[in-house]
């Protein structure tokens, strides 16, 4: 399987990110890819409130949402939206980042909700709260596709194991990482968190990531740290997308999965244990 991730510096214009990705995913699909993956908030990189108020749109009207999936239906492509801003109809208002695993039917195979609030200080002048934006989902998601089993985790995410060695369990043998990683934090941890994963799972990894300095409107502009990676279930990262914007192409071969597994079968070896005190 030829699977094309693409790595995007998306601003804060939801249209002319639409654009952008109809395009790369055209180009992709010339190449011969047969799953092509996007970052976390494809649609709109902002940490202004009230523009993504006016700009955002409800899962059943959003446009993006509608528009790749035509463009997965005709260009026969599966496709995950690493993750769409979405309006909910939360009493406090907050969005949804919800990613979708979108079939070559332009069918909605899955839907997740990022569990994990990226709430941190990164530096003095650096800090999130993703919650005050964003409300947490609550159920982890394994979509059962002739690709493999995909299960879907979005950026901060990655740094809960849990998760990840749950829908492994649950049968996952690819797991999705779409990311809009801190400069910072990616350059101490991105990497390895990914390695990681993938290793303790024995699952490929498929990390898409924007990258770059995110053009906006309003608000305070964000950079974040690209670096697109593809890791194999043994560990060995086959593709690094470093800084640029593109799209970027590996070759997934499923039969490693088992390889990997049969080597080290960790995933057969969970014990039940008391403690700590």
């Amino acid at each position: 399987m030829k699977a094309a991730l693409l790595q995007l510096t998306s601003s804060d214009d939801p249209a002319g990110n639409l654009e952008m990705v109809r395009a790369m995913l055209r180009e992709a699909k010339a190449r011969g890819a047969e799953f092509a993956l996007t970052p976390e908030v494809t649609n709109c990189v902002s940490n202004s409130r009230s523009h993504q108020r006016v700009v955002l749109h409800h899962e059943g009207d959003d446009p993006m949402l509608a528009a790749l999936r035509d463009e997965a239906r005709a260009l026969g492509l599966w496709l995950l939206i690493g993750s769409l801003a979405l309006k909910t109809d939360d009493a406090d208002g907050r969005f949804a980042n919800r990613s979708f695993l979108i079939d070559p039917d332009g069918g909605i195979r899955a839907r997740y909700d990022k569990i994990h609030m990226f709430d941190v200080n990164v530096t003095e002048t650096e800090t999130f709260r993703e919650s005050a934006g964003f409300r947490p989902g609550d159920q982890a998601v394994l979509a059962r596709t002739p690709l493999g089993k995909i299960g879907l985790t979005i950026c901060y995410d990655l740094r809960f194991g849990h998760l990840h060695r749950a829908l492994a369990h649950a049968g996952a043998d690819i797991l999705t990482v779409p990311a809009a990683f801190s400069p910072v934090t990616g350059a101490a941890h991105w990497d390895p968190l990914l390695r990681a994963r993938a290793i303790e799972t024995g699952c490929w990894v498929l990390a898409p990531a924007q990258t770059g300095q995110h053009e906006v409107s309003q608000g305070k502009p964000r950079k974040t740290y690209g670096h697109s990676l593809v890791v194999a279930p043994w560990g060995e990262v086959v593709l690094d997308a470093g800084t640029e914007p593109g799209i970027y192409i590996a070759d997934i071969d499923m039969d490693q999965v088992a390889r990997a597994r049969a080597r080290v079968p960790a995933l057969t070896h969970d014990r039940p244990f008391r403690g700590p005190a």
